[in-house]
C-alpha cells in the first residue's frame, strides 16, 4: 500500500484537538478538543466536466465546518451512530450530549452530566440502539437510542480507559489502566477477564495501560478479509498490541511497534489497522509522529511519518481512502492507495472482494468493452498476475491442517485452462505467454505451461512433466540445470536475506531480495546471469517490453531505472554491465511501461499521472486510476477503489484512456494545420499509431497517396488493399460510401448507395455487418429479383441470432418465414414445443430428410407414437419397432411386427423378460408383457408371486392385491383372445361368431393353464373373504363373520387350514354355533402337519368347552332352496337335498337364495343389491360401479 498526506485543515485559535471520528456513512468528521472545541465537518468533491475526476483525485471542499458550543471542558471522546444520523460527544467534566442533524445543521437532542467524573469512553452497538459510557472512575451506563437507562454500574476497583461492544451485541469489553480486559455480558453481569498476553514489557512495575479497544464489526457489510482473521484489536500505551480473532482466542497475533500509541481503528474491511503515537529517536530525547499500518496478522504494511509535536487520534473515512490525522491544532488527510488484488487482460479486469454471505472469495472478471461480469468463486486468493489472453491466480487450500497451495491459469471468462499444486506460500507473482514465476521469501518456482492450443489436445494426466517445472532456493546459483526435484520443504529453509520482488519476462526473470540485490536469471534456462546491488530495497519490480531496462519502486514509494544493458567499466579496468540511470521520482505507486515502445512509461505519482518518452516528461494529467495497460499511445487505468465501493456494480464509466501528448498533438495539427505539417511531425515522432491517425485522416480527405504511404508506414497491410481498392473506383460518390464504411459510419454509407441508386450495394453493406433487420426493411421496399431468396437469408439470420441466445419463440417465427425447416424443428424441440414438432411430421412430404431426425427427437423425450409416426412416413419400420422397445411400448411394437412380418419380436420380448427375471426384477417383467399383450404370461408370474408370498404369511391385504391383480390380467387375456378374431372372422369370410372363434383358440392355446384360467379368481376370493371374516368380526358383525368364515372352508388349498378353522372356531364361539366350533376344532385335530403337543392342546380345549355346552348351535334360520323347495340352513353354501351350490355375496359373504341380484362386469361375482348401492367399487376387482 501507499500513503502520502494530501490536505490539511487549521483550527482556529491554535486549539489542540484530542479527538475525531469520522461518519463512513455520510462522510461527517467530529473533532474535539482542548476548551471545548467540538467541530462537525464535511469534505465533498467539487463538480467538474471531467469525469475523470474521482476519489481522492478530485479536488474537495469543506461544504460543512460548524461549531457547536455545549461543551466548556476538554473533550474526550466523539462517537457516531451512523445507523440513525446522531453524534454523541463527551469531556473531562463529565457532560454528554446528543446531537441531531436537523436541516442541514446539528442541534442538541439530550444532555446528561455526572458531574467530577471523566468521560473516557463511548460506543454504540452494531444496530445503533445501545449505547455505553465509560467513565474513567469506574462508573459504566447502557442506555438505550431514545435516552432511556437501561442498566449501571460501578467497577470501583477499575480505572476504566476503553470500551468496546462485540460485533453481535451481546458482550462488552473494558479495558482498564491497569493493563486488565474485562468481559461482561450485555446486561452487566461480569463473564471473565481476557488472556492478555503481551501488555508487560518485563518488570512488575513497567505496567501497560489499554489506550484502545477495537472490533471490527462491518462484516454485515463488507464481509472478512479472509476466514479466520483477527478482528479484535487491543492496543497498548507502550506499543504492544493483540490481534484476536474472538475473546476466547488463546493463540492471538502479538506485535510490538515500537511506538508510544494514542489511538488505532480498523478500515472499511478489515484488512488494515492504523496505530498512531510517537516514537522516540536513539538518544530517547526528540520524538516524532508516525502512522503504522499493519495487517490483521501483524505483516507491517506501511509507515508514514507525519510533522508536529502530538499525534492524538485516527480515523477512516469511507471506502478507506483517506485517514484523517488530529495533530496538535489541525487536522490532515493523509490519502490511501492499497495494494488491491487485481490484475487486467484481454479488456478484461479481474478483481477479488468478499461477500458477507460466502466464506471464500468472490473474484470477479469483468469485461471492460461489454460491461459483462462473470463470477467466480475460489478459497483464499493470495495473488493475480496476467499476460495476453491468460491470467494466474494463487489460492490456498481450505481444508484444516494443510499447506497447499494452488497455481490456476483462466481464461477472460474465468473459466481454468490448467492448474499446478505447489508447497509454498506464493506471495509473489508474475507470468508471460509461457511461464508463470511463483515466488515466496526464501525460493521461488516456474512453471512452463502450455498455451491454449496445446492445452486443447493435451492428454491430462497426474505426472508432472519433466522440465516444464523449476524450483530454487534464494540462496542457490543455478546453472540452467536441474531444479526439476520440487522439493519445497527445502525452498522454504530460512535465509538471511529474504526475497522481496518479483519481475518476468521471455529473457529473464529478475529477483529483489531485501538487501538491495537484484539476481537476474536467463530465460527459460533458469542460469544466473548476474547480480546488481541497489541502495534501496525493491518493493516492485518491472520490466519494458524487450528486458533491457527495469523500474523498481522501493517501500517509500521512490521508483529508479536501471539500465540492464548498460555495460560499466570500473576504475580498475574490469567490466560489467547493469546501470542506475540518473531518474528518480517520489510518491510512485504504480508504473506500466509501453507495450510497443520501449523506452515509454507511466506511472502514477499521488494523484497525477506521468507519461515519459525516455527522459523526457510530458505534462502531468490528474488521476487516481490504476494502470492498466500501455498502448498504441494510449494509456488505459480502471478506477479500482470506485470499483470496490460497490463491487457487484460496474459500469464503463470506471475506465479511464489518456492519450500521450503525442498523438494529441498531431491530432490537433490535422484539425488545425492541416495534412502537411502533421506529416512533419509525425515524421519526427514516428510511432505506428501516428501513422494510422494520419492515413485514416487523409482518407477522409481522398488523399489516397498519403493515405496509402501512411498506412504502409504503419504497416498496416489491410489500410494498403483497402486504398488500393479505392484507387480502382472511378465514382467520388462510391468512395466516400466505402470510406464512411470503413469508419464504421453505415448509416451514411448507405445513403449516399440510396442516393446513387444502388439499393443492391445498401443491402451487401447491411448483409456484411450483419445489420438484417435492416437488410428485410430495404427487400421490403424493392420488387427487384432474387428478393425473396435474400429475405429468406435474413429471416435464417435473424433466427440464427435468436437462437443463439437461447430465445426459441422469436427464432420460430423467423425460421418459419425462412422456411428453414432443420433448424425450425431445433427450435421446436429446444423449446419443448412437441405440438409444433407434431405438426411439422405432418407438414413434411414423405421419405423427408428430416423426418428420421425428427422422429430421434421424439424418442428423447419418450414420445413414442409420434416417433414411431415420423419413422413410418420414412418407410423405417425396422427403426419404429426398435423404438417402441427402447421405451418399452411392446403392445404398439408387436402390432407393428404382425403388420409389416417382422419376426424377431417375440425373441426380444423373451430375451428381455429372461435379463428381468434373472435381476429379480419380476413386476418390471409383468409390465413388460402386459404392454406387449401377453397377459397369461403376466399372470402366470403374478399368481407365483402370490403363491410366494401367502407361503411367507405376508399381509392378507398384498396377496388378496396380488392375486386380483393376476385375475384381471386373465380376464383382460379372455378379451385379447375374443377381439383377435374378429379381423380374422372376417378375412376368412367364416360366419362363425368371433367370441366363439375366440373360446376355441383360447383352448388350443392354454390347456396347460387350465388352472389359472379355470379358477383366475379363486385366490382372489379366498384372502378376499379371508379379511373380510376378520374385519366383520372386529366390527361385532358375528352372524356375518360366521357365513363369510365357512366359505373359507372351499379354500384350505389356498389358505393354511390351520388360520381357516381357527378362524372359524372363534367366529364360532362368538355366536355360541358349538356345532360349528365342534366340527373346527375336529378338522384342527385332524390335522397331519400339526405336533402332539398341538394336537393335545386342542383336544384339551374341546374338553374344556364341550363338557359344559352341547355341540349344537344355539340358533338356526331356515331358508327354501331355489332348485327343490327343501328348508335348509342359512350358513349352507349348497343344498343338502339336490347339492345346488348358491352364490355369494361379495359384499356381506352370506348365500344368495333370490334371483334378482347384482353382478360385476369384470369379475362376474354376485352380491345383493342392498348391499351394493351404497358403494362405488366393487369389493372383489375394485371396478368401478357405474
Amino acid at each position: 500500500m501507499f500513503v502520502y498526506l494530501s490536505k490539511k485543515i487549521a483550527i482556529p485559535n491554535n486549539i489542540r484537538v484530542q479527538c475525531v471520528s469520522c461518519n463512513r456513512v455520510d462522510g461527517y468528521i467530529a473533532c474535539g478538543g482542548d476548551d471545548g472545541l467540538l467541530k462537525v465537518l464535511k469534505l465533498e468533491a467539487q463538480s467538474s466536466n471531467d469525469s475523470t475526476l474521482r476519489g481522492v483525485a478530485a479536488a474537495s471542499n469543506l461544504t460543512m465546518n460548524q461549531a457547536l458550543d455545549s461543551h466548556k471542558g476538554r473533550i474526550t471522546v466523539v462517537s457516531w451512530n451512523e445507523r440513525h444520523q446522531r453524534l454523541t460527544t463527551g469531556d473531562e467534566k463529565g457532560l454528554i450530549v446528543v446531537w441531531l442533524l436537523l436541516k442541514g445543521s446539528w442541534y442538541e437532542e439530550m444532555i446528561n452530566t455526572r458531574s467530577k467524573e471523566v468521560v473516557r469512553a463511548m460506543k454504540w452497538n452494531w444496530d445503533g440502539q445501545k449505547i455505553c459510557i465509560a467513565y474513567e472512575q469506574g462508573g459504566v451506563i447502557v442506555g438505550s437510542v431514545e435516552g432511556n437507562r437501561i442498566w449501571g454500574k460501578d467497577l470501583k476497583t477499575i480505572q476504566l480507559t476503553a470500551v468496546e461492544w462485540s460485533p453481535d451485541g451481546r458482550l462488552l469489553l473494558f479495558g482498564s489502566s491497569s493493563g486488565e480486559v474485562v468481559v461482561y455480558d450485555t446486561n452487566g453481569n461480569f463473564l471473565s477477564k481476557l488472556l492478555i498476553l503481551c501488555a508487560n514489557t518485563g518488570t512488575l512495575e513497567d505496567t501497560a495501560k489499554v489506550v484502545v479497544i477495537d472490533w471490527y464489526n462491518d462484516h454485515y457489510t463488507f464481509g472478512y478479509f479472509e476466514q479466520n482473521c483477527p478482528t479484535l484489536a487491543i492496543c497498548f500505551d507502550n506499543g504492544r498490541c493483540q490481534f484476536m480473532r474472538s475473546e476466547l482466542d488463546n493463540e492471538p497475533v502479538l506485535l510490538d511497534t515500537r511506538i508510544h500509541i494514542t489511538w488505532a481503528q480498523w478500515n472499511h474491511n478489515g484488512s488494515v489497522i492504523a496505530i498512531v503515537g510517537s516514537a522516540h529517536d536513539s538518544t530517547g530525547k526528540e520524538s516524532s509522529n508516525v502512522v503504522h499500518f499493519y495487517s490483521p496478522f501483524g505483516e507491517h504494511l506501511r509507515a508514514l511519518k507525519v510533522p508536529g509535536k502530538e499525534l492524538s487520534s485516527c480515523t477512516w473515512e469511507r471506502g478507506s481512502l483517506r485517514l484523517v490525522l488530529a495533530i496538535d491544532s489541525f487536522i490532515y488527510f493523509a490519502n490511501i492507495h492499497a495494494e488491491h488484488k487485481w490484475c487486467y487482460f484481454a479488456d478484461t479486469v479481474v478483481y477479488t472482494f468478499s461477500k458477507p454471505s460466502r466464506p471464500d472469495k468472490c473474484v470477479v472478471f469483468w469485461n471492460t468493452k461489454t460491461n459483462e461480469k462473470y463470477v467466480k468463486y475460489f478459497s483464499n486468493v493470495l495473488s493475480l498476475a496476467s499476460y495476453g489472453d491468460l491470467c494466474c491466480l494463487t489460492t490456498m487450500s481450505d481444508e484444516a491442517n494443510t499447506k497447499q497451495f494452488g497455481v490456476i491459469l483462466c481464461n477472460s471468462i474465468g473459466s481454468p485452462i490448467d492448474c499446478k499444486y505447489i508447497g509454498f506460500t506464493p506471495t509473489y507473482l508474475a507470468m508471460t505467454a509461457t511461464h508463470v514465476a511463483a515466488a515466496t521469501y526464501t525460493g521461488f518456482y516456474v512453471w512452463h505451461f502450455k498455451n491454449i492450443k496445446q492445452l486443447a489436445t493435451l492428454e491430462v494426466t497426474g505426472k508432472r512433466k519433466t522440465g516444464s517445472e523449476k524450483l530454487y532456493h534464494v540462496d542457490d546459483v543455478p546453472s540452467g540445470a536441474g531444479g526439476d526435484i520440487l522439493d519445497f520443504s527445502r525452498a522454504s529453509a530460512p535465509t538471511d536475506d529474504p526475497l522481496r520482488a518479483l519481475a518476468l519476462s521471455d529473457k529473464m526473470l529478475i529477483i529483489g531480495r531485501a538487501s538491495g540485490i537484484l539476481h537476474q536469471y536467463s530465460m527459460p534456462s533458469l542460469s544466473l546471469v548476474r547480480k546488481h546491488r541497489l541502495q534501496n530495497v525493491p518493493h516492485h519490480l518491472t520490466l519494458n517490453s524487450n528486458s533491457s531496462l527495469l523500474a523498481i519502486i522501493d517501500a517509500s514509494g521512490l521508483m529508479m531505472i536501471f539500465n540492464l544493458e548498460a555495460k560499466v567499466t570500473s576504475s580498475d579496468g574490469q567490466d560489467s554491465y547493469g546501470e542506475l540511470l540518473q531518474f528518480e521520482r517520489k510518491d510512485v505507486w504504480d508504473i506500466k511501461w509501453a507495450e510497443d515502445n520501449a523506452e515509454m512509461f507511466a506511472f502514477m505519482e499521488k494523484t497525477k499521472l506521468h507519461i515519459y518518452r525516455g527522459i523526457e516528461p510530458e505534462e502531468p494529467i490528474v488521476s487516481n486510476g490504476n494502470l492498466c495497460q500501455f498502448k498504441n499511445l494510449e494509456v488505459k487505468s480502471v478506477f479500482l477503489d470506485e470499483v470496490l465501493m460497490d463491487p457487484e456494480k460496474t459500469t464503463v464509466q470506471n475506465v479511464d484512456i489518456k492519450e500521450v501528448k503525442s498523438l494529441r498533438d498531431a491530432r490537433h495539427l490535422l484539425e488545425t494545420s492541416g495534412i502537411d505539417e502533421a506529416l512533419k511531425f509525425i515524421e519526427l515522432n514516428q510511432h505506428p499509431r501516428l501513422w494510422q491517425l494520419l492515413a485514416e485522416h487523409s482518407l477522409e480527405k481522398l488523399n489516397l497517396k498519403v493515405a496509402q504511404h501512411s498506412f504502409v508506414r504503419a504497416k498496416s497491410y489491410g489500410g494498403i488493399l483497402f486504398v488500393k481498392r479505392l484507387a480502382n473506383l472511378q465514382n467520388e460518390d462510391m468512395k466516400r460510401a466505402e470510406i464512411a464504411s470503413y469508419f464504421s459510419r453505415f448509416d451514411e454509407a448507405e445513403k449516399i448507395y440510396l442516393e446513387m441508386d444502388r439499393k443492391d450495394l445498401a443491402v451487401g453493406l447491411r448483409k456484411k455487418i450483419g445489420d438484417w433487420y435492416r437488410v428485410i426493411q430495404l427487400l421490403k421496399s424493392t420488387s427487384s429479383a432474387g428478393a425473396d431468396h435474400l429475405l429468406e437469408e435474413a429471416y435464417n439470420a435473424i433466427g440464427d441470432f435468436h437462437a443463439d441466445r437461447q430465445e426459441w419463440h422469436p427464432a420460430i417465427q423467423n425460421y418459419v418465414l425462412g422456411r428453414n425447416q432443420e433448424r425450425l424443428s431445433k427450435c421446436y424441440y429446444m423449446s419443448d414445443n412437441y405440438k409444433g414438432l407434431k405438426e411439422m411430421t405432418d407438414f413434411l412430404p414423405e421419405n423427408h430428410s428430416l423426418l428420421p431426425e425428427i422422429a430421434e427427437m421424439f424418442v428423447t423425450v419418450g414420445m413414442c407414437q409420434e416417433a414411431v409416426d415420423a419413422y413410418l412416413k420414412c418407410n423405417q419400420v425396422q427403426q419404429a419397432v426398435d423404438t417402441c422397445i427402447r421405451l418399452n411400448q411392446w403392445s404398439t411394437a408387436i402390432d407393428l411386427s404382425k403388420k409389416h412380418n417382422i419376426k424377431e419380436i417375440d425373441t426380444n420380448l423373451v430375451k428381455y423378460a429372461e435379463v428381468l427375471l434373472q435381476s429379480k426384477k419380476i413386476f418390471n417383467a409383468v409390465e413388460l408383457y402386459r404392454k406387449a399383450n401377453h397377459f397369461l404370461e403376466a399372470a402366470k408370474l403374478l399368481f407365483q408371486v402370490a403363491e410366494t408370498e401367502a407361503l411367507k404369511q405376508m399381509l392378507p391385504l398384498r396377496v388378496k392385491k396380488l392375486y386380483v391383480l393376476s385375475a384381471l390380467l386373465v380376464e383382460q387375456y379372455h378379451e385379447h383372445v375374443k377381439h383377435a378374431q374378429v379381423p380374422k372372422a372376417k378375412k376368412r369370410g367364416v360366419e362363425t361368431s368371433s367370441a366363439l372363434a375366440g373360446l376355441l383358440e383360447e383352448d388350443s392355446r392354454a390347456i396347460s393353464d387350465t388352472k389359472i384360467i379355470d379358477n383366475a379368481w379363486r385366490g382372489a376370493e379366498a384372502y378376499h373373504f379371508y379379511t373380510l371374516s376378520q374385519r366383520q368380526l372386529y366390527e361385532g358383525h358375528m352372524e356375518l363373520a360366521v357365513r363369510t368364515a365357512l366359505r373359507l372352508r372351499e379354500y384350505d388349498d389356498i389358505i393354511d387350514p390351520i388360520r381357516i378353522y381357527s378362524l372359524l372356531g372363534l367366529v364360532g364361539a362368538s355366536v355360541h354355533a358349538f356345532s360349528i366350533l365342534s366340527k373346527a376344532l375336529s378338522k384342527l385335530e385332524s390335522i397331519p402337519t400339526l405336533s402332539q403337543e398341538q394336537k393335545k392342546q386342542y383336544e384339551e380345549l374341546a374338553l374344556e368347552i364341550f363338557t359344559k355346552n352341547s355341540p349344537k348351535d344355539s340358533k338356526v334360520n331356515k331358508v327354501d332352496c331355489l332348485s327343490c323347495g327343501a328348508a335348509i340352513p342359512d350358513t349352507c353354501t349348497s343344498c343338502p337335498e339336490c347339492e345346488t351350490k348358491f352364490p355369494v355375496c361379495i359384499v356381506s359373504g352370506r348365500s344368495i337364495f333370490i334371483n334378482q341380484f347384482w353382478m360385476c362386469p369384470t369379475c362376474k361375482h354376485r352380491a345383493y343389491e342392498k348391499e351394493i348401492v351404497n358403494r362405488r367399487n366393487c369389493p372383489l376387482c375394485h371396478t368401478n360401479i357405474q
